[in-house]
Order: C-alpha cells, then sequence, then structure tokens
C-alpha cells in the first residue's frame, strides 16, 4: 500500500505539470526569461520585415519564443488582434484607423513601410481609359482594407465620390475572377494580386496607374501586448528592416520562402523595390491618419472623434523611442 507522503508527492507533480501545461496555453513549454509573443500579419510586402524575421530566426536570436499566423488581409490581422487571438498586429492605415473610431483597444507603434504604386484593374472592352470614365460602373474592391480607401481616392481625383459608381465588395483575390466573368467593369485589389489579372486577362487587360495615396503597413499593439512584449517585436522587426536594406536580394528569397506559395518570386522581384522600409512615426502619418478618419466617418457613419489629439492618443511612441528616438517626430 503507497505510503501517504509518496502519494502526496505524485499528486503535487500532477498538479504542477498541469498548471504547466495550463500557463503554456497547450501550445508546447515556454522557455524560462524568454517572453512568449504572439503576432498577426498578412499576405502583402508591407510586412516583409516579418517574413525576413521568421526566415532568419531573428525572434530566437531577439531572445522571443514568437508565434506568428498569417491572415488574408490586414483587416484580418487586426480582427485577430482586437479579439485577443494575437498580442500584436502588421496592419495597413485604415483598418487601424476604423478600429480607433470605433474606440476599439489598440496603439499604434509604429509605421514599418509605406507604397503608392497602384492599379486600377480593368478590360479594353470596357474603355475605361481615365478615372472619370468610372462613373456609373460597377467596381469590385475588398472593403475594410487600404484598397477600399485607395479606390476613393481614385475617384476623389476626378471629384467622384463612391455614390457615383457601383461599389462591389469582393475579396482581394475575387476581384480578377469577377473581371473575368464581367460581373464588374473594374477592380481595385493588392498588388500581389496584379500578375494573375494580367496573365487571366490576356489581350483583354488594362490598367490605370494611381500614386495619389501611400498605403502604410502599421505595427499595433492590443490589449494582451505588453510593453515588454511590444518592445521585444519592435526590436525583431527593426533587426530585420536593416537585413532588407544590407542585402535585397537575399530578403526577397527569404519573403519568398516563408510565404508558402503566397507570394510569387516574380512579383517579389518587381515589387518589394518599391516599398518603403523604415520604422518610424511622425507628423505624415498622423496627418493621413486625420484624413482617412475624415473620410471613414463620412463614408462609413463610423462614430468617434477623427481630429488629431483624439488619434494622437492611439499612437505609442514609447518603444520606438526607446530604439531609435530620432524616428519619432511626431508630437
Amino acid at each position: 500500500m503507497p505510503r501517504p507522503r509518496a502519494v502526496a508527492a505524485v499528486l503535487m507533480a500532477t498538479l504542477l505539470c498541469a498548471l504547466a501545461s495550463a500557463c503554456a496555453g497547450g501550445s508546447g513549454p515556454v522557455t524560462a526569461g524568454r517572453p512568449a509573443v504572439s503576432l498577426a500579419a498578412s499576405d502583402h510586402l508591407g510586412g516583409a520585415p516579418v517574413y525576413v524575421a521568421q526566415e532568419r530566426g531573428l525572434w530566437s536570436a531577439e531572445g522571443i519564443d514568437a508565434t506568428v499566423t498569417t491572415q488574408p488581409t490586414g483587416r484580418d490581422a487586426l480582427n485577430a488582434v482586437l479579439g485577443g487571438q494575437a498580442q500584436l498586429g502588421v496592419v495597413g492605415d485604415l483598418p487601424a484607423v476604423t478600429a480607433a473610431l470605433g474606440g476599439r483597444d489598440l496603439r499604434i507603434v509604429a509605421d514599418l513601410s509605406r507604397f503608392s504604386d497602384w492599379r486600377l484593374l480593368t478590360r479594353t472592352d470596357r474603355q475605361i481609359t481615365g478615372f472619370a470614365a468610372l462613373k456609373g460602373r460597377r467596381i469590385g474592391v475588398p472593403q475594410g482594407t487600404n484598397v477600399e480607401y485607395a479606390l476613393s481616392r481614385m475617384l476623389g481625383s476626378v471629384q467622384l465620390t463612391a455614390a457615383d459608381v457601383t461599389v462591389v465588395n469582393l475579396a482581394p483575390n475575387q476581384v480578377t475572377p469577377a473581371l473575368a466573368r464581367g460581373d464588374i467593369d473594374a477592380g481595385v485589389t493588392f498588388p500581389s494580386f496584379y500578375d494573375a489579372a494580367r496573365t487571366t486577362l490576356g489581350e483583354r487587360y488594362a490598367e490605370l496607374p494611381f500614386t495619389g495615396y501611400t498605403a502604410r503597413t502599421l505595427l499595433v499593439a492590443g490589449p494582451k501586448a505588453t510593453e515588454e512584449t511590444t518592445a521585444a517585436v519592435l526590436r525583431t522587426l527593426l533587426r530585420a528592416q536593416r537585413a532588407i536594406g544590407d542585402d535585397p536580394a537575399g530578403a526577397r528569397q527569404a519573403v519568398v520562402a516563408q510565404s508558402k506559395g503566397a507570394l510569387h518570386a516574380g512579383y517579389v522581384d518587381g515589387y518589394q523595390p518599391r516599398y518603403t522600409y523604415g520604422a518610424t512615426l511622425g507628423p505624415e502619418l498622423l496627418a493621413q491618419l486625420e484624413e482617412e478618419a475624415a473620410w471613414a466617418k463620412a463614408a462609413q457613419n463610423l462614430p468617434g472623434a477623427a481630429d488629431r489629439a483624439a488619434l494622437l492618443r492611439y499612437l505609442n511612441p514609447g518603444p520606438l523611442t526607446a530604439l531609435d528616438p530620432a524616428a519619432v517626430t511626431v508630437r
């Protein structure tokens, strides 16, 4: 018959094991002294530093146990942060603005990259040779993403609004098939789908370039992010950005490898050089957020204050200031 002291020891060991498993969230052991971080990203080149960090093992090199999930869009990545599935996210500027207008618990930690080489995709038989010709047309766009705001800027460049067209809400990968079927007259989607549209439509393919909107990729922290984990993630992404600058070709290879087929080498080689990388928090970002907030309130009837002071409260400059004080110029 087992002795009472031995039975107690076994029970205590079992309890400690169960508690350890619960603390680890069922995802494996947590290394002592290394912060466990969950990050939601998306399949676009604005978040290339995340891919580079993954491919080159920079998370562990910076002393982090990182779990990175890839979402279809920055909007989905933001929802993962707000829903508590991730502590931090790499998202577009418009989803961050709409979350701020909704009073959600998030902080913008850094402006990671900028991109302004957009295309309106269409077909030659639709005879859309300028943005003014979009009036009365059906336009496909993934609503709630930066792409929707890009469309608004295209329309605004010729004094049109969404009320002058029929906006069709499509997933990013649905714009090309809808164009091919003739369900829409034009579409705006993420640059990673431009080549697919060109290939699918062949001789019918047509496009209108647009550089009147600079999309920004932001690092945001949600309600479950601590200052320690936020600083650790930002420190790693800054290191990855330096790697992109030091070895652009190698960084592109890392992005292709980590995308697991979502991003093709030809696209990455052609478009990654068109992104400007480098973490900042500047007045240009705040001015753009203010413009987008005003548009979102008017176009989507969103609540919340859109003024500079209200949006400034959603910035958390502390982590970037600690790592690179010169990069923080917003006041």
